[in-house]
């Protein structure tokens, strides 16, 4: 069946109705109808539609004043996360390179301008970026990011450069155009990224592709831990060939 999607097969209404359910994160966790509608940039009288619309199907709960998503959003999340045999695969090698780096390790794929992590088995130890699966970072100065974007054309990479918002998180992130790009042509060349400090102060990060059997990056996997213990030199040394051989099994165990 045909992807292209026509004027008159696309369904407006659904895509308001999603629309309104993205405008929830972190930063807004529970709105009141006009903070929704302004950023969903849609009237107060089609945000309460969607608002009430989505409260009786379970998936927003509100007090009459504010208004939240329940758990039952996740159930959107797992389904594509169930249909995807790859996260099965390879949790147990995940858990082993965590265990043997003693260090937090994480799947994610690409979606938009970010990465959204879809498996992950955290250390014990404590960053203050709170990571779960569903977390959504932005792709450019994270590991995961670049690996996955590596996998793509230049003129692909140079697109998402021109679309992205290249905000410095720290003073160590790229956010020159020109390096950028340069910074993810190597993460292809090499077959790995290795971010020191970009996304936030001590926090460095290697990643590897996941690939299938035909060769083709599905996700990306990475560990990260603190730049006090590991720097990038231990990274690229003992880190890296564990990576690597986690995302050489995971592959060659996908059916």
């Amino acid at each position: 069946m045909s992807t292209d999607v026509t004027e008159k097969d696309f369904v407006a209404s659904l895509a308001r109705g999603l629309a309104v359910i993205r405008v929830f994160g972190r930063d807004a966790p529970s709105m009141t109808l006009t903070e929704v509608a302004k950023r969903a940039g849609m009237t107060r009288a089609a945000a309460r539609r969607f608002l009430l619309t989505l409260t009786q199907l379970g998936y927003v709960a509100t007090d009459g004043k504010h208004f939240q998503l329940t758990p039952r959003v996740m159930d959107l999340g797992f389904a594509y996360l169930s249909s995807m045999d790859l996260w099965q695969v390879a949790m147990p090698f995940m858990e082993q390179v965590s265990k043997e780096l003693e260090e937090s390790c994480s799947a994610s794929v690409l979606d938009g301008c970010d990465v959204v992590y879809v498996a992950r088995v955290p250390a014990r130890r404590i960053m203050s970026v709170g990571l779960t699966v569903g977390t959504r970072l932005p792709a450019f100065c994270t590991s995961m990011g670049r690996v996955l974007l590596a996998a793509k054309t230049p003129e692909e990479i140079t697109a998402y450069i021109s679309a992205t918002d290249l905000k410095p998180f720290t003073a160590n992130t790229i956010t020159d155009p020109d390096m950028l790009f340069n910074a993810i042509a190597l993460a292809g060349q090499r077959g790995f990224a290795l971010v020191d400090q970009e996304l936030e102060e001590g926090l460095c990060s290697l990643a590897v592709p996941i690939r299938n059997k035909a060769g083709l990056v599905l996700a990306a996997m990475n560990v990260s831990g603190h730049a006090s213990r590991v720097g990038r030199r231990d990274m690229e040394e003992r880190f890296l060939p564990v990576l690597q051989g986690a995302a050489a099994e995971i592959s060659r165990a996908l059916p």
